[in-house]
């Protein structure tokens, strides 16, 4: 009598997590961690691109070697963090370290300018064009992922799912902040077709006057 008193009271409260968003809660908080993995894809594609694009880079440009060391220590910083997307100080440290990635890949590409046989160079155009496309895949990802984690926050904290969050232990997950944002938000220009503008040339001298004979 007391096991099926117990069995109810268990078939009961899990109705009562269910009716409060206990379920719910559930489904968001997997959206969070599935949103999260494919931003952390994003960044790692987008290192993975860079040890290739330096060593082409080095090999036109080799006296850039503040600009390609900039990179390449930017990268190992980033390597270098075991980020945790649920806690706030980690998520900050992760997003200043893409941000100073992303600066120093924008330094680069700007140096690649003065390089007209570089930017001719086919496997430097692919390189761009591959990392082009992963910027933006970032943007994209890290957009989803401040929506979904947005939209776990509100649900967690409206009634009466805030009941059912108190019980079970589920917080308020940190976000991409506002400022870090902007920073690492700025992708690397890739242009691919327009020539830099041309010098302008210093105006001919007339020419001297000759002497009267």
């Amino acid at each position: 009598m007391r096991q099926v008193s117990r069995l109810w009271l268990l078939v009961v409260l899990v109705a009562l997590l269910s009716g409060c968003g206990y379920n719910a809660i559930q489904q968001k908080d997997e959206a969070v961690k599935a949103g999260w993995s494919e931003v952390l894809n994003q960044y790692k594609r987008r290192a993975d691109l860079i040890p290739n694009l330096v060593k082409t880079v080095q090999g036109y440009a080799q006296q850039e070697r503040q600009v390609l060391t900039d990179v390449t220590n930017a990268r190992a910083r980033v390597g270098q963090i075991q980020v945790n997307a649920d806690d706030a100080a980690s998520l900050a440290q992760f997003q200043q370290a893409q941000g100073e990635l992303s600066s120093a890949l924008s330094r680069l590409l700007v140096v690649t300018e003065n390089y007209p046989n570089l930017k001719s160079d086919q496997s430097f155009r692919d390189l761009q064009a591959q990392l082009e496309g992963t910027e933006n895949r970032i943007t994209v990802a890290r957009g989803r992922y401040i929506q979904t984690v947005q939209d776990y926050n509100t649900y967690i904290r409206q009634f009466p799912q805030v009941i059912t969050a108190k019980l079970t232990g589920a917080k308020e997950k940190p976000n991409f902040t506002v400022e870090n944002e902007a920073a690492i938000s700025e992708a690397p220009a890739v242009d691919f077709g327009t020539p830099p503008p041309a010098a302008p040339q210093a105006p001919t001298p007339p020419p001297a006057p000759t002497p009267d004979n």
